[in-house]
């Protein structure tokens, strides 16, 4: 296939973070490349890229939406970018690059419904408040430390300069 992949490491991460970046990679072999990252997304709609590289004609594009348990239903727009609106329920959604026939890429994106999104945003800002908190009382620390030992320094240097 082509395009990258970011691949994840769920445990293990240094710090608090639930998820880290392991490296980034092309996506060779398997047509599969994975879960994809929305260019934007917002409380209402989302932006969705294909896997593409240019120039993006070249290729054709189909978009699924996948229903769990049931065959994926096939949506109209066949462009490389699909811009969704957020619904009451998530929906998982698949994008086929087709080069000559063939299944050259594919990418799934979940849009989660607009509840869910609220939700996550509310627990963002709480955590981005408390790293906020901790990186603000570092740096007023370190600040204080540098503060104290620049005085020192021209205190001593006060005294030996005196005391020669």
């Amino acid at each position: 296939g082509i395009g990258i992949r970011e691949v994840l490491l769920t445990s293990g991460c240094p710090g608090t973070e639930a998820k880290c970046i392991v490296r980034v990679e092309e996506c060779r072999g398997p047509v599969d490349c994975g879960w994809g990252i929305p260019i934007s997304e917002g409380l209402a709609c989302v932006k969705m890229p294909c896997i593409y590289i240019p120039p993006e004609n070249r290729f054709k594009y189909v978009w699924k939406m996948l229903i769990l348990n049931k065959t994926a239903h096939i949506l109209p727009n066949d462009s490389a970018i699909m811009e969704v609106c957020r619904d009451t329920h998530s929906v998982t959604f698949q994008c086929e690059t087709q080069e000559n026939g063939n299944i050259i890429a594919s990418v799934k994106y979940t849009v989660y419904a607009t509840t869910e999104m609220e939700t996550k945003k509310s627990r963002r800002i709480e955590t981005g408040q408390s790293r906020r908190k901790t990186t603000d009382a570092i740096l007023v620390f370190c600040l204080v430390t540098g503060m104290i030992v620049t005085v020192g320094m021209i205190f001593a240097m006060i005294f030996m300069i005196l005391h020669w």
